[in-house]
């Protein structure tokens, strides 16, 4: 069986060659030898041996490559002036103008509990506040706003029976929650629920919160049932018999807002 041959690569082989030539001469006189620097000799003038080292340099030689660095320059920070945005509030238009400008009649009679504008038939609107119908002079009025879409700028420390601001061509709305104020005892949180218009007050930068509108009628003093001692309720002007209803004196209702007498008011929530 035949042993296997070891294979050799050429510039083994050549090597192998070099060493024995150096082995044979080493009894002769020592010749000067002429060394070429590789960079500059001919490929044609390499010996045998040089061109084997120089081919296993080649195949053993690994490229290293050094990673590049790039200065990256330090980024500038360029301050920005942001002005302030300012969004002006959406103003309501009214959806109809109620206010009568007031006739020239003749005072009330002295004794009389009636209000000014009472002496004589006047205009009134009816309105629904929690399920009970109000009735207020046209003249007292300015203009009614319709709710929808719309919402009210709550402000902090404010009383209860204030519901926030309604920006309108008239100005910032103090909104009021009515049914608190003609309903105190029997006043319900749920009555917020639903309130659809607000019904600007002439004279005065607030406005009653009611949930529906129903419609302006001719009233006749001797119609009305007048309440001769106003009490707790001094708002309370009389009760229109024919349509069993409340008229509101909002001159009287003003007054006892600035007052803050509604702090005294007894409040009876259900749930």
């Amino acid at each position: 069986m035949n042993r296997p041959i070891e294979l050799k690569t050429r510039p083994q082989l050549a090597l192998e060659s070099y060493l024995d030539a150096l082995l044979q001469d080493a009894t002769e006189e020592e010749q000067p030898i002429l060394v070429l620097e590789p960079a500059l000799a001919p490929e044609s003038s390499l010996d045998e041996f040089q061109l084997a080292v120089l081919e296993e340099q080649a195949r053993d030689a690994q490229v290293v490559t050094a990673p590049v660095v790039v200065p990256i320059a330090p980024a500038v920070v360029v301050p920005v002036v942001v002005e302030p945005v300012v969004v002006a509030p959406v103003v309501v238009e009214p959806v109809v103008e109620v206010h009568l400008p007031p006739s020239i009649t003749p005072p009330p009679v002295a004794g009389d509990d009636r209000p000014a504008w009472a002496a004589e038939p006047f205009e009134c609107l009816l309105f629904d506040v929690a399920g009970l119908t109000l009735a207020v002079p046209l003249v007292c009025l300015g203009s009614i706003y319709s709710l929808e879409g719309q919402e009210l700028t709550p402000l902090f420390g404010q009383p209860e029976w204030f519901l926030g601001i309604l920006p309108s061509q008239a100005g910032n709305l103090k909104v009021l929650d009515t049914a608190r104020w003609v309903m105190p005892d029997r006043y319900r949180d749920d009555f917020r629920q639903g309130l659809q218009y607000v019904i600007s007050v002439q004279g005065y930068e607030w406005g009653l919160a009611v949930h529906q509108v129903s419609r302006s009628l001719r009233l006749d003093p001797n119609e009305i049932k007048w309440r001769s001692h106003r009490g707790q309720r001094p708002w309370l002007a009389g009760t229109v018999i024919e349509h069993m209803c409340a008229l509101l004196d909002v001159a009287e209702l003003a007054e006892l807002i600035a007052s803050g007498a509604v702090k005294t008011l007894p409040v009876n929530k259900r749930s």
